[in-house]
């Protein structure tokens, strides 16, 4: 990394292998210093030399420890900050396997010698579920230009096949206005619009190629409903739990207590909850996507009943009906 040879950088060498060699249970002696810049740099260096640069680092701002041994106090990263980004690039749906091994030997990279022993969890990877489409730090890059010029986009949106494939959904090309980027699920999402709408419409990055800017201006926001009512991601998300468009309705249903952390984790906190005097039973009312709230109420269609809207029952009562005739007894 650095010109070995040269004492004016003794500083940043002796830097250098505190940050890969040293933690609070890996102290480093002045014999060990002087024994690692020999080897990793060709280095000659003596103790004096060895202290007087540590002070000159610690005067620099950087926190180094002198005490029983010489080790590098703060980083960049923790070893806990290191292990949780890791783990979401280990578990996103979006990114492909060489992508995802790839960001994480960079994330490995953060930390000192000792820490790949903490991460050895990573030889799961070619285990778990992984994008197909190679092109999405590509489109990450290509959407972040447009959302910051505020640009129009065009691409194609596809879908799977039963040969496991993504294929276009259609021959023309999507054309949206781009307005923010979110994570759900695993999975990223871009919020967007059709200019012959005035709502908002959800994409997944995975399934987008051949994204293109425009040189076309976006749609003001001003002229988007959810925008002119005061846009709010954290309820917007809420709201639209599997990423369904269209607007959310008011929603009624019976559940118990000991639903609250499915309900906590699913839809927030931005929902109201009364008693209804039967033993643990409680009334939730929530504002949600109403096709994300017919998925979630069949997924858990044991432990909750939608009172409300009449519309979303009968189709949860019809659907139940469905099942009933494919599983019930012949």
């Amino acid at each position: 990394m650095y010109a070995t040879g040269n004492k004016k950088m003794l500083n940043m060498l002796i830097l250098e292998i505190l940050r890969d060699y040293s933690d609070e249970n890996h102290r480093l002696t002045q014999q060990e210093i002087i024994r690692l810049l020999k080897l990793n740099y060709d280095m000659e260096c003596d103790r004096r030399s060895v202290k007087n640069n540590i002070l000159f680092l610690k005067e620099l701002g950087y926190e180094i420890s002198m005490d029983q041994g010489y080790y590098l106090m703060e980083r960049e990263f923790e070893d806990a900050e290191l292990r949780m980004l890791i783990d979401s690039v280990l578990f996103s749906k979006s990114l492909t396997q060489k992508q995802a091994k790839t960001l994480i030997e960079k994330l490995k990279r953060q930390g000192n010698r000792y820490f790949g022993a903490k991460v050895s969890h990573i030889s799961n990877l070619p285990n778990l579920q992984h994008a197909d489409n190679k092109q999405l730090m590509y489109i990450l890059d290509i959407l972040n230009d447009a959302i910051s010029e505020k640009k129009k986009i065009s691409f194609t949106y596809n879908d799977y096949g039963i040969d496991f494939q993504l294929h276009p959904r259609r021959e023309e090309e999507y054309i949206v206005n781009p307005y923010q980027i979110v994570a759900n699920n695993g999975h990223f999402y871009l919020i967007g619009n059709y200019d012959k709408y005035d709502n908002i419409s959800h994409f997944r990055l995975d399934r987008m190629t051949y994204v293109k800017v425009l040189e076309e201006k976006v749609k003001s926001p001003n002229k988007i409903k959810d925008f002119t009512k005061g846009f709010n991601l954290p309820k917007h998300m809420a709201e639209h739990i599997y990423m369904y468009s269209g607007p959310a309705v008011l929603v009624r249903l019976l559940t118990y207590e000991d639903m609250m952390n499915e309900l906590v984790d699913w839809l927030g906190k931005d929902f109201r909850v009364r008693k209804t005097g039967i033993d643990k039973q409680i009334e939730v009312l929530v504002d949600c996507n109403e096709k994300a709230m017919f998925l979630w109420a069949l997924q858990y269609g044991q432990y909750v009943e939608v009172i409300e809207p009449i519309g979303l029952r009968k189709k949860i009562a019809a659907a139940v009906a469905e099942m009933n005739s494919k599983y019930g007894e012949k």
